[in-house]
């Protein structure tokens, strides 16, 4: 029998035109309580055309990466917490 469980990410976008600046926030809460967070930022050239899509996705996808780091992290340490060796998990 497959064991099927659903784990939601919500992501968070900031968009600050003063510092020409987006920020997102990455959160995921896994069905044992484990709560993460990513962060990303992204920054537009004062040269370039402002296109705030653009800024939302660059932070949105630097969050989630940020946010997939922490989660391999966390799995590392729960390896590591059951073998008692130290875990590195490449990414």
């Amino acid at each position: 029998m497959t064991a099927m469980k659903s784990w939601a990410v919500e992501v968070e976008i900031s968009e600050h035109d003063d510092e020409r600046r987006t920020q997102a926030e990455a959160r995921l809460r896994t069905g044992k309580g484990v709560e993460l967070r990513g962060v990303g930022v992204a920054w537009r050239n004062p040269t370039d055309l402002e296109v705030p899509e653009i800024g939302d996705e660059l932070a949105a996808a630097r969050a989630l990466s940020d946010l997939a780091g922490k989660l391999r992290e966390t799995a590392a340490d729960d390896i590591g917490q059951m073998t008692h060796e130290r875990v590195w998990l490449g990414g």
